[in-house]
């Protein structure tokens, strides 16, 4: 009996340990189960992390890449402002030298107006005394172009009164006429004018070399005169002097080549 209890006891306990061995092997498997669950779902988290980490790290390397882009852009614009600057102020250094000089050039006229104006109180009463003088100089002179050499004369006084006129260029007429006049003492020239013998007025051509000479000649040809300064007056000529002075008045229009003549001279001081 006993040896039977105790074998089929054994054979009891031997079933529940091996009943209780698989459970606990279940368990273990179970348990490693759940442990290979819980370290998917972890792994899968870090995975996800690591995408965001990347991401957050791809847009910042691309935010930073954009900051460096606009600094680099930034950098341009400012070395050509800081070139158009520098730019700028040479060409401000050499507006200034202009207006500098443009200043001075100001000041400069301002102290030569001022001593036109003082120059002028000296020009307009030397003018007069001039124009004074030249009207009795052709008074003097021998009588060639004589209504134009007194025509300009009283044309000057007439000048001197207009406001409109610079005194500038009232000087320069003045200085025109004393030129005008210098020349009549150089040129052999003849024209066509009125001559006055006291008891009649004729038509006449007349020819003179500089101031020595003067002549006249009828249109005719047959009479001839030489202006005497002396007595103010016209002396007539003999015959002899119709061809020459016929000749000296078609050379003094080109008419014949230029040539020796006889022409009357009165000399300094003859009676």
């Amino acid at each position: 009996m006993l040896s039977t209890f105790n074998s089929n006891w054994l054979g009891t306990m031997s079933k529940i340990r091996n009943k209780s061995l698989i459970a606990s092997t279940i368990i273990g498997a179970l348990a490693l189960t759940a442990s290979n669950f819980a370290s998917a779902d972890a792994l899968s988290e870090l995975q996800k992390a690591e995408a965001k980490t990347f991401k957050a790290s791809k847009q910042s390397q691309q935010k930073i890449s954009n900051i460096y882009e606009q600094t680099l852009t930034l950098l341009g614009d400012y070395r050509i402002t800081v070139d158009e600057a520098e730019t700028l102020s040479q060409y401000n250094d050499h507006i200034q030298l202009m207006v500098d000089d443009q200043l001075a050039n100001i000041k400069s006229l301002e102290d030569q107006i001022g001593s036109i104006e003082k120059t002028k109180q000296g020009i307009v009463p030397l003018m007069y005394k001039m124009i004074d003088t030249l009207d009795k100089f052709v008074e003097l002179d021998i009588p060639v172009s004589i209504v134009s050499r007194k025509e300009r004369v009283k044309n000057l006084r007439d000048l001197l009164g207009e406001s409109d006129t610079s005194v500038s260029e009232q000087f320069r007429m003045v200085l025109e006429a004393y030129e005008i006049e210098a020349n009549y003492g150089t040129v052999f020239a003849a024209y066509q004018g009125e001559l006055d013998l006291g008891d009649r007025t004729i038509t006449a051509d007349f020819v003179h070399m500089g101031r020595i000479s003067l002549v006249a000649q009828s249109l005719d040809m047959k009479n001839v005169w030489v202006w005497n300064n002396e007595s103010r007056g016209w002396e007539e000529l003999g015959d002899e002097y119709l061809k020459p002075i016929k000749d000296a008045i078609a050379m003094a229009r080109n008419q014949l080549p230029k040539n020796l003549t006889k022409l009357p001279i009165f000399a300094a001081g003859a009676k």
